[in-house]
């Protein structure tokens, strides 16, 4: 096969996949080749051209820099331009805008439909409806106890209505959709199907059965988490991709949401996804009975780190309501880079209706929902900070604290420590970079500074959650969380487990009025006694 060969010929073989005549035949072959893919093995070396510095030896990718000799090696090797002071330099070497090379590539380039990466923005604005979409969610629930998920359910079953937005709408659930309570949409919009219905569902003789239709709406995944995810970044990357702009509402179990998707999750935020991630039964305590594998006490944290995740964690279905409308409005219509994630809850309680003048603060992270009376100006008086379901239990620690201890408290709802934090600071940074500046104030501090007493927040998670505002609370400051294991048992054992019910709320803070020496400590122990507080008990954290 050589002997025709000189021995110069034989040094000028190459590996085929470094030998340009190999590779353009063998192309060549490919694209002229007709009903069946091809499939081309090119035989490389590792750090090819890298000389003794690297070719053939770069097994474990810790080779970082190539030696003086080897990049001059490499220089001549390929017949790069470039003088031994510009090699050394590490200069790149361009041919210039008008070479046959760079001409060549562009056109190329261009025939194939131009740049990439490339990122569309084209898609359409869709009309954004008023607020009052939401109307039966802004008015109080009466006597009708409801969970956040149902609230969920009835702002999508009105955004499907919706004349202008309803055929963007893209409803994707992994399993659980009688869960939530999302079987309406089975009749109503129907479950995507390629093929439709090639089967008679056993639940077939029930007003709202599980309807496959080639028109579907509703993506209905079955236990693939990560496929759910993946159909959600197609939809919520679509304006980019595919010049319209879809609407996707993906709503889980949050224990199988972030924890189990992270990297996705992560893809999502890299690829500049604009949707809503709904994490439902949300929270260490709200899930009663379903032990450790289903109690979230972390996707709210786990959001905090991926930098164009906005996340909430609201309590009432009008704090929802506003929430998704002011998302419709950022990702749609001002075209932002950002994506939701939203938890609810499946506790049903009263749901008062949309105070006069919250909007912003909802929005913000944080407002006051009922204030102290004023009138009792020697009273001990604490800021009691709560969120999600964990705030009912605040809002009655404070009327214990004032019938059995004469403290006052201002409550507040928290929707969102991660989002307070993030602004937060942002104001550090930019007082930091402009010392000559007026100082600008945050958010938290702002709220704060002029009420009295320290502040108190409990939430249904990790402690690290609430203690992300920590350095712009202006007085001491106290968190509880359900740092710790799930439990299997009712509500109240979970919370009262992991010290986050209403009598651990009030006993922290008595404890934190007498550390400021407004209360004897002598009240700490009486408190203990009432409300039959085990000081001995195991710490939740590590049981």
């Amino acid at each position: 096969m050589v002997a025709s060969m000189t021995d110069e010929d034989i040094w000028r073989l190459n590996r085929g996949g470094h030998d340009p005549h190999k590779v353009y035949a063998a192309y060549a072959a490919a694209a002229a080749h007709r009903g069946q893919p091809t499939v081309i093995l090119a035989k490389t070396v590792k750090g090819y051209g890298m000389g003794g510095s690297g070719e053939g030896q770069n097994i474990t990718h810790s080779q970082k820099k190539m030696a003086d000799e080897s990049l001059l090696a490499f220089r001549d090797r390929f017949r790069i331009p470039l003088d031994d002071k510009a090699v050394l330099a590490c200069d790149f070497y361009h041919p210039g805008e008008d070479s046959r090379e760079v001409i060549y590539l562009k056109e190329r380039r261009s025939a194939l439909g131009g740049s990439l990466p490339a990122r569309r923005d084209d898609a359409p604005i869709h009309p954004l409806p008023d607020l009052s979409i939401f109307k039966s969610q802004l008015e109080a629930s009466g006597d009708r106890e409801v969970s956040t998920t149902m609230g969920f359910v009835r702002l999508l079953t009105a955004l499907t209505r919706d004349k202008s937005l309803g055929r963007y709408v893209v409803p994707i659930v992994p399993d659980e959709s009688r869960t939530f309570g999302m079987e309406g949409m089975f009749r109503q919009l129907g479950i995507y199907a390629p093929e439709g219905q090639l089967y008679i569902p056993e639940d077939a003789d029930q007003l709202m059965y599980y309807r496959e239709d080639i028109k579907g709406q509703v993506l209905q995944e079955g236990i693939t988490e990560s496929g759910a995810m993946s159909s959600w970044i197609a939809a919520a990357t679509a304006y980019s991709n595919h010049g319209i702009a879809m609407i996707p509402f993906y709503i889980f179990y949050s224990m199988f949401g972030l924890q189990r998707v992270g990297d996705l999750a992560w893809a999502a935020g890299d690829q500049q996804a604009r949707g809503f991630l709904v994490g439902g039964t949300a929270g260490r305590t709200t899930l009663a009975g379903e032990g450790l594998q289903h109690q979230d006490g972390h996707s709210l944290l786990m959001a905090s780190s991926i930098p164009n995740c906005v996340a909430y964690d609201p309590t009432f279905n009008y704090e929802l309501a506003v929430i998704v409308h002011d998302g419709l409005r950022r990702m749609f219509v001002e075209k932002e880079n950002i994506f939701y994630y939203i938890t609810v809850m499946n506790e049903n309680y009263v749901h008062p209706a949309l105070p006069e003048g919250v909007e912003s603060g909802i929005l913000e992270g944080m407002y006051r929902l009922i204030a102290a009376p004023k009138s009792r100006k020697t009273a001990p008086r604490v800021q009691l900070l709560g969120s999600g379901t964990i705030l009912r239990e605040s809002i009655a620690a404070a009327k214990m604290l004032e019938d059995d201890f004469g403290v006052l408290s201002d409550v507040w709802s928290v929707t969102s420590y991660n989002e307070l934090a993030r602004k937060a600071r942002e104001t550090v940074r930019w007082n930091r970079l402009h010392p000559e500046s007026e100082p600008q104030s945050n958010f938290v501090t702002e709220q704060l500074v002029d009420t009295e007493g320290p502040v108190i927040a409990a939430s249904d998670y990790n402690q690290a959650y609430a203690d992300q505002i920590r350095e712009f609370v202006p007085r001491r400051y106290t968190v509880l969380g359900t740092d710790g294991y799930g439990r299997s048992g009712t509500r109240e054992q979970l919370r009262r487990f992991f010290e986050v019910d209403r009598r651990h709320i009030a006993l922290a803070a008595l404890t934190a009025l007498a550390d400021d020496n407004a209360l004897p400590r002598s009240t700490l122990s009486e408190a203990i006694a009432r409300y039959s507080l085990d000081p001995e008990k195991p710490n939740p954290a590590r049981a």
